[in-house]
């Protein structure tokens, strides 16, 4: 499992080709100085936005771009909103992505999983904002973050596989789709705990320590996928 999901851990890592703006040309060294500053602009806006709205005319007032300026860099919002979620993402793994690219031992199983429920809520709590709008774009049909989303899923669709002790080149078997179903629950619960209305809601319920109910929750969350792999593992090893 280690040489595998090691090689997950290093996708993306190869040198990148030089930047171009939309005539095709290189970006020079002002450029490259103009596409950081909208691009840090736009983590700004997003960042401080309690809805995650964004547009572009926004970041052009933010930066002192001129509109067609700054689309010579970004065509459309989807294009600026994937580069700002490439920033992002460039820190998962050593935020939580690598916890799962190592095996979890049996006897440390449920203390592996939550250190990693743990971790991946916290980069979700320091990116709600960037990771709802991603949400937001891919279910509303962009074909380009429904792909986006599911490369960054792969690899830990992967390496959840592997935890199982399956074949990840077998998308078919039950391994696979005990993977799809964790990931599931442990991206939707992340999703919902960052949200606006999980805190009206817990509120309205009388729980008076939030951060407290969320780690409940995580702990809850991670005896059930503790449940799930250990089974899963002991059915690999009997050919079931």
């Amino acid at each position: 499992m280690d040489t595998e999901v090691a090689n997950m851990a290093q996708q993306g890592k190869a040198k990148r080709p030089p930047e171009r703006n939309l005539q095709g040309q290189i970006l020079g060294r002002k450029g490259q100085e103009t596409r950081e500053r909208i691009l840090l602009a736009a983590l700004r806006l997003i960042e401080s936005s309690a809805d995650s709205t964004i547009t572009l005319s926004a970041v052009a007032r933010e930066v002192s771009v001129r509109m067609p300026n700054l689309y010579l860099y970004f065509p459309d919002l989807g294009e600026l909103v994937l580069a700002c979620l490439n920033r992002v993402m460039a820190s998962a793994n050593a935020s939580y992505m690598d916890r799962m690219f190592v095996r979890w031992p049996d006897e440390r199983l449920e203390e592996s999983v939550l250190d990693f429920l743990r971790a991946h809520y916290q980069f979700w709590h320091s990116h709600m904002r960037i990771l709802h709008l991603r949400n937001s774009f891919a279910d509303a049909g962009d074909t380009r973050f429904l792909e986006y989303r599911q490369g960054v899923s792969r690899p830990l669709m992967d390496a959840l596989i592997l935890q199982m002790d399956g074949r990840i080149e077998d998308l078919n078997s039950r391994c696979a789709d005990v993977a799809t179903v964790i990931m599931t629950t442990f991206e939707r619960l992340a999703t919902v705990m960052t949200k606006g209305a999980f805190h009206f809601n817990v509120m309205r319920s009388g729980i008076l320590d939030e951060p407290a109910y969320i780690q409940r929750l995580m702990v809850a969350e991670s005896e059930i996928i503790t449940l799930a792999i250990r089974h899963q593992r002991a059915a690999t090893r009997t050919g079931r």
